[in-house]
């Protein structure tokens, strides 16, 4: 089948992760109007690392959500996994043409370009030339990962029209609502439940991503779901020790992050000079208190959009796609 990874009657916006699926429904207006949000929290094991593991079960509750939340038959906008993408910025002879480059990209991979999958879908965006070269940002994932989840969307009556990434869909909230500048180097932090992403933009262009599962899994959380299934109570079930070494391992992660830009990929030329704070983990004030003691940058958060729980602005970037 084909399909595009990054390409609008109402749209439906999901977001689905190991632990969780969101959805945001938006009135396509200037300013956007959210109009509905859901959530329903997945059992430990359905998807391990973006890897659909009982697929069956994802199915029915899927099926359920869409029943539930009255979007059967609509379109659809999802997020390709954060551990299944890989951001390369590749060099192209001058004389390809910009509607050859996918195919010259493709008939590059195994020689001179290397990806930690085989089979992928190739997306890209064109960069300006410098130093009379062509440059483009190479968006890669495993075609059956993606494949996977626009079957799996298809099968409980739901129409994929577009996929996306997290780190582009999270951004560009950020940008919508004031809070990044062009001439930044941008950390961009998704703290969740279990993972954290960190990306890094410099002239509103992803040019870094790094993924890393936590050491943490669902037994350590209580989750008690609201009969709406527009939010839920999350309460921390380990220890304060296993919590503080779940922050450390964190910090360690952003200054690995902060470190390798600066002296590896910009030759200590430049750092990074703005922090987004962004996430579904319910220490995150807890983290961005820390965060902005911890680094000279400053750290932004979104503020409240439409009385939206920050958990659904992830699915709420991903309405945005098609806006701006």
């Amino acid at each position: 089948m084909a399909f595009e990874l990054f390409s609008s009657n109402q749209i439906a916006n999901i977001i689905i992760k190991d632990h969780v699926i969101r959805y945001v429904g938006v009135k396509q207006s200037s300013p956007i109007v959210v109009q509905k949000y859901r959530e329903r929290y997945l059992p430990s094991g359905v998807i391990d690392e973006g890897k659909i593991v009982e697929r069956d079960t994802l199915q029915l509750i899927l099926e359920e959500c869409v029943s539930e939340w009255g979007i059967k038959k609509r379109q659809v906008r999802f997020t390709i996994p954060d551990s299944a993408v890989v951001i390369r910025k590749i060099t192209v002879p001058l004389d390809i043409r910009d509607d050859e480059i996918v195919g010259y990209l493709y008939t590059e991979l195994g020689a001179t370009i290397h990806l930690p999958f085989d089979e992928p879908v190739l997306d890209i965006k064109i960069l300006p030339e410098q130093n009379e070269k062509k440059q483009v940002l190479l968006f890669a994932a495993p075609e059956e990962v993606a494949i996977s989840y626009s079957t799996l969307l298809q099968e409980v009556s739901l129409k994929p029209i577009a996929a996306d990434i997290s780190p582009l869909c999270m951004y560009r909230l950020f940008d919508y609502n004031d809070k990044t500048n062009v001439d930044d180097h941008t950390l961009l932090i998704q703290f969740d439940l279990q993972t954290v992403n960190l990306s890094i933009f410099h002239e509103h262009i992803p040019i870094f991503m790094r993924h890393l599962q936590l050491e943490t899994t669902m037994d350590d959380w209580d989750i008690q779901q609201s009969t709406a299934g527009t939010k839920a109570e999350i309460k921390w079930l380990n220890t304060q020790r296993a919590l503080e070494m779940i922050f450390e391992e964190l910090y360690r992660e952003i200054d690995h992050v902060l470190n390798f830009y600066q002296y590896s990929l910009m030759k200590g030329q430049e750092s990074v000079t703005r922090i987004l704070l962004s996430g579904d983990h319910p220490y995150l004030n807890e983290v961005y208190s820390r965060i902005s003691d911890r680094y000279e940058v400053d750290v932004i958060t979104i503020d409240s959009i439409e009385n939206l729980p920050a958990n659904y602005y992830l699915p709420l970037g991903l309405a945005l796609k098609e806006v701006q």
